[in-house]
């Protein structure tokens, strides 16, 4: 009998396999590829959403007008004698803001900017100006919170975990306990800090002015620009640090236990053990922990639009938040789906940032 040769049995193992895996491919294709190439492609054009115009390409309008920044230098007003011009209270008087971003033929590079921060050095006075102040907010709250919930989330989740890890009686009641904010939707555990942080009878607010016996009063949490982002950031590390535990719980289990029998019989305290066995066995644990815990920040979305609605004053807004507020409540596509790419740049960077810090170094 003639044997078949061994490349057509490898092709026909091929074929089957790509036929198992083709309705997988299909659906990544359809739900991912597909929408990131039209997001892609749309951020390069005006396309709204129900407009009667033509869809027209426009380059790189949409980030610039995303992404525009400037600083204007202001200097004081004179007399006609030469003399700073000062208001009733001796503070030296600018011209306007205005006066150079409204038309204003001598400055054209800051014509439409709005000011976002300004601070006076010596004689003048330095005015930083954004085409978008919203996105860079939200920018810059995005990057505050990836900054701090990725550490905090993370150094709780491991201390949990070397909790839970111990051979204790009843220790997977308290693995439950802890692993069940993760079960619960996000939108319920947002309802649920809402009322949590209510202004008037709140459960926080009750609980701190039961300790200070009424004299601390009570706080809008969310109310408040300089404590909006906060609470919702301790409501995120609370919803999501059982899952994060558990990551690093595998990664503890698979630890051989002789490496700490052989610590024990060298003397080494717990804080030895640790950094010397614990923590180099779960190098490749931090590094999944530390890209999830990112893009999951850099994502957030859910609780903003829960429990803030980017207020109060844009003091909670997002990436994420502000392209879906633009490209579906807005209707401006073009604008959602730029805002969408400068994120997945931006991701992308820091991925293969940690991914380069936390490879493997050859001795």
């Amino acid at each position: 009998m003639r044997q078949q040769p061994r490349s057509g049995k490898l092709n026909r193992q091929n074929v089957a396999g790509w036929l198992m895996a083709g309705p997988a491919l299909a659906l990544i294709g359809f739900f991912l590829v597909a929408p990131f190439v039209l997001g892609f492609g749309l951020s390069f054009t005006n396309q709204r959403l129900t407009s009667p115009n033509p869809t027209e390409f426009v380059g790189l309008d949409n980030f610039s007008k995303l992404l525009g920044v400037g600083i204007l230098r202001l200097e004081p007003e004179r007399t006609a004698e030469g003399e700073i011009r000062r208001d009733p209270d001796g503070a030296p008087r600018f011209p306007t803001v205005r006066s150079f971003t409204r038309n204003n033929p001598d400055y054209p590079q800051y014509r439409g900017m709005r000011e976002v921060l300004g601070f006076g050095w010596g004689d003048a006075r330095y005015v930083a100006l954004a085409r978008d102040p919203v996105f860079l907010k939200a920018l810059a709250n995005t990057f505050l919170f990836v900054l701090v919930v990725t550490p905090m989330q993370a150094s709780l989740a491991l201390a949990l975990a070397l909790l839970v890890n111990q051979r204790r009686p009843g220790i997977s009641i308290f693995r439950a306990i802890y692993f069940m904010p993760v079960v619960l939707s996000v939108v319920v555990v947002a309802l649920l800090w809402r009322f949590i942080y209510a202004p008037d009878n709140g459960l926080l607010n009750s609980l701190l002015g039961y300790l200070s016996f009424g004299l601390l009063r009570p706080v809008d949490w969310l109310g408040r620009t300089d404590t909006a982002l906060w609470a919702i950031l301790v409501m995120s590390v609370w919803q999501g640090v059982g899952f994060h535990m558990v990551i690093w719980l595998s990664g503890l289990q698979t630890i051989p236990p002789t490496l700490y029998e052989a610590a024990d019989i060298e003397g080494a305290n717990a804080r030895q053990k640790f950094s010397m066995i614990t923590w180099p066995m779960l190098r490749n644990t931090a590094v999944l922990v530390f890209v999830v815990i990112t893009m999951q920040g850099f994502a957030l979305f859910a609780q903003i639009d829960v429990m803030t609605r980017g207020g109060p004053l844009d003091s909670t807004q997002t990436l994420v938040f502000q392209a879906v507020e633009r490209g579906y409540r807005q209707q401006d596509i073009a604008a959602g789906s730029a805002i969408s790419v400068v994120l997945f740049l931006i991701v992308l960077c820091i991925t293969l940032t940690q991914r380069y810090m936390t490879r493997e170094r050859s001795p």
